[in-house]
């Protein structure tokens, strides 16, 4: 990476900056930091971005509402020039105004649609309703035998009866509308309370649901029709419907008015249909025809934005005719930078090229890692955990290697690998059609992004399958086991019984001891098939493989990143990385992890299922007495004494004969236990206190030692409440004041050595 400097002319230098970023090799400086970006040359022109990115935004809430698909033509469209704005701010604009025009004229259409429903459904209650009430004044006439305009006594007359003579002598009124169902008995009882039982309510359910007209959702509301005598309780029962949010409206006294107000309502209702069926179909129409062209736009104008944004890092030079920018860049691509603003500047028609310099700084470039698109996974992972500082070492390529197989180790299946083979193998064939598709979907991008691990990954699964013998939990008896029944199962019934018994019973799960079932020739490849039938102890000895062999790959990868960073400390040449980062990580890995690879290793080499013989002086009777290697750990950890050796006295012994007898093992203590070599004890507490002093060395060494070079530096001090030592440095003539940051130095050595 280099540091260049771009001269640009005004005219020129928005093409350029397009070419560049069509280009994504260069990183710009902000060469006006301490400027507000209100005060920015170009600030005029992001807000216009701004603006248009909102309307467009608008256009695509639209869209998505009326379920209309969004045609994507799967190109990357040019940046537009700088005249092309105006144009597509005046298209954006007109269909803003449009669609809020329509917007607008529909939810009106529907609110009054809306209205008109609800009356309609009043208007046919309230007729329902007054008509059962001469019905029932009909009947009751005719069972009184005495005609009802004939009878003078008034206790005698109907609730209702004739409307006209009950309003002409008790002077009743009636309002009419709609409430939500769900308020009704609220309604109902507030009424009843507040007008104290001098009203009487009649309500209908309307079967069919209502649509709001503002938000579109369904609503079940009901009819209702409120008789009172005076204008007291009139004034009271509109208050109270206006308190529930209920809909007045009104309602003729005669039923031919009541007709004739229907037969207007469906007729307005009808027109309102044609209506508004017309202005959805041009609302509709508006929106197809934008739909094809939203997601272009939308590109363009983040690419206008971009560049304006770009252009805001830019200073003007003396004459005010020249752009000057910088930028970090490959040294490798400058020729393609050349030839992008050679084709900038003939794009805009100006008659003066653009210049690049290349500039000599001090200042650390930022980390550039060319990668493609096998690589972009394993470099996001690497990259999540922290960036590689300038020409330091990329463990990505690394990455490719041992990440997939360390999955493997763990996930260890070939039914299971075949399957993941296979997903990532289908997305890496199907990369171009699935790339052209743009889904969106935020799981498939990732698992999309990783299809060459996930492929990896599926073939080492495979192989690690392979070893270990396993497909859905199945093994496969391809090359006959090394293990033999040593239980006699007689064919007589009786004595097969005799053994069965004998054994436990048929539920019980009796163990093959190593010295008489074992054959003593391993499975040729892989584990023997006999472990599955091992029911007591099938998941430790598989687990414990795993383990260990998923910890002799992880200590081999963690030594290769302490090797990879001494030779980024040698490149640099920083003696005090080397002395008090290196040394002292390297240290504390070899005096406890690297210390239980060779155990490991060891205990696999030296140690068999017989025994009878000597390892490391010490006679090993069975595989009873082999170490238990994670007790071991804790007990050096905990600097514990143990027994030395496994049997008494160290010498030979059949483990067939029983303990106390002649020529019998007697063991010692917790024969897994003990110490299995000479000097075991003193060996394992030299290295725990090694790896511990390496501790404090890791973290403290390299902050002291660069807070003593930072002093040097300074004329005087002083001391503040915090650990930051703020100093006055030796400058030009005058002083700067600064601090050293102990705090965060030390925190960092932290998390580096976790």
């Amino acid at each position: 990476m280099c540091l260049t400097q771009l001269f640009l002319q005004n005219e020129a230098a928005y093409a350029c900056v397009a070419e560049l970023g069509e280009l994504g090799l260069v990183q710009f400086r902000d060469l006006n930091p301490d400027v507000s970006a209100f005060q920015r040359k170009y600030v005029k022109e992001v807000r216009r971005c701004d603006e248009m990115e909102r309307k467009l935004r608008f256009l695509e809430k639209e869209i998505k509402k009326d379920s209309i698909p969004m045609l994507d033509t799967y190109e990357n469209p040019e940046a537009p020039q700088p005249r092309e704005m105006f144009d597509l701010e005046a298209t954006f604009e007109k269909l803003e105004n449009e669609l809020r025009e329509v917007n607008q004229n529909e939810e009106m259409l529907k609110k009054n649609f809306a209205e008109l429903t609800e009356l309609k459904h009043i208007l046919r209650k309230t007729q329902q309703f007054f008509e059962e009430v001469e019905y029932e004044r009909r009947r009751f006439g005719r069972g009184r035998g005495v005609s009802i305009s004939q009878d003078t006594s008034d206790d005698q007359q109907p609730l209702l009866g004739d409307y006209s003579v009950a309003q002409s002598r008790m002077k009743l009124g009636f309002v009419a509308g709609v409430i939500q169902r769900e308020r009704l008995p609220a309604f109902e009882r507030l009424l009843w309370r507040a007008c104290r039982g001098n009203v009487f309510l009649r309500q209908s359910e309307i079967t069919e649901p209502l649509t709001d007209a503002s938000t579109g959702a369904p609503v079940n509301k009901a009819v209702f029709i409120i008789f009172f005598q005076g204008d007291q309780l009139k004034t009271r029962v509109k208050k109270i419907c206006e308190g529930f949010r209920a809909t007045l409206y009104p309602c003729p006294d005669t039923p031919q008015e009541r007709r004739e107000m229907s037969i207007g309502v469906m007729t307005r209702i009808e027109d309102l249909k044609t209506v508004l069926g017309q202005t959805q179909d041009h609302r509709h129409r508006v929106l197809v025809a934008a739909a094809k062209n939203v997601r272009m736009w939308m590109t363009k104008v983040r690419k206008i934005k971009a560049i304006y944004h770009v252009l805001n890092f830019f200073n003007l030079d003396v004459t005010q005719k020249c752009l000057i920018a910088e930028c970090w860049c490959p040294v490798t691509e400058l020729d393609r930078i050349q030839l992008a603003l050679k084709r900038g500047s003939e794009e805009s028609g100006s008659t003066v090229p653009s210049i690049l310099n290349r500039m000599d700084t001090s200042e650390a470039p930022p980390t550039y890692n060319k990668s493609n698109k096998f690589t972009q996974g394993f470099q996001n992972i690497v990259d999540s955990y922290g960036i590689a500082a300038y020409r330091e070492i990329n463990p990505a390529p690394y990455t490719m290697i041992t990440f997939p197989f360390l999955f493997a180790i763990m996930f260890g299946d070939l039914g299971h690998g075949t399957i993941m083979l296979l997903a990532g193998l289908f997305l890496v064939l199907q990369e171009k059609r699935l790339e052209a598709a743009r889904i969106k979907d935020e799981i498939f991008q990732m698992f999309f992004t990783g299809r060459y691990m996930i492929f990896l990954m599926g073939c080492f699964s495979v192989y690690t399958g392979f070893i270990y013998n396993d497909a859905f939990s199945k093994s496969f008896n391809l090359f006959g086991s090394s293990w033999g029944n040593i239980f006699p199962f007689p064919l007589d019934e009786k004595a097969r019984e005799q053994a069965i018994t004998n054994l436990g019973g048929l539920e019980a799960s009796p163990m093959l001891i190593p010295e008489k079932a074992y054959s003593g020739e391993p499975y040729p490849i892989g584990v023997d098939p006999i472990w599955v039938l091992a029911e007591a102890n099938k998941l430790n000895f598989l687990n414990s493989m795993k383990m260990k062999a998923a910890i002799l790959v992880g200590i081999a990868q963690m030594t290769f990143g302490i090797i990879l960073g001494y030779h980024n400390f040698k490149y640099f040449n920083s003696k005090l990385d080397i002395l008090y980062t290196f040394i002292p990580q390297i240290i504390f890995l070899s005096c406890i992890f690297i210390y239980l690879c060779l155990q490991v290793i060891m205990k696999w080499i030296a140690y068999d299922a017989a025994g009878g013989y000597s390892v490391l002086g010490y006679f090993y009777p069975s595989s009873n007495c082999a170490p238990s290697l994670l007790i071991g750990l804790i007990n050096m950890f905990m600097m514990k004494s143990r027994d030395d050796g496994f049997v008494d006295g160290n010498k030979y012994c059949n483990t067939s004969i029983p303990p106390g007898k002649p020529g019998g093992c007697n063991m010692v203590g917790l024969c897994h236990l003990n110490n299995w070599y000479p000097g075991q004890h003193l060996v394992e507490t030299i290295l725990l206190v090694i790896a511990i002093v390496s501790v404090p060395v890791m973290l403290f060494a390299k902050p002291y030692f660069l807070y003593r070079r930072y002093r040097h530096k300074t004329v005087h001090y002083r001391d503040l409440n915090d650990d930051d030592v703020p100093i006055v440095l030796n400058g030009d003539g005058g002083g700067v004041s600064g601090s050293y940051p102990v705090r965060t130095n030390i925190l960092q050595r932290t998390l580096a050595t976790c």
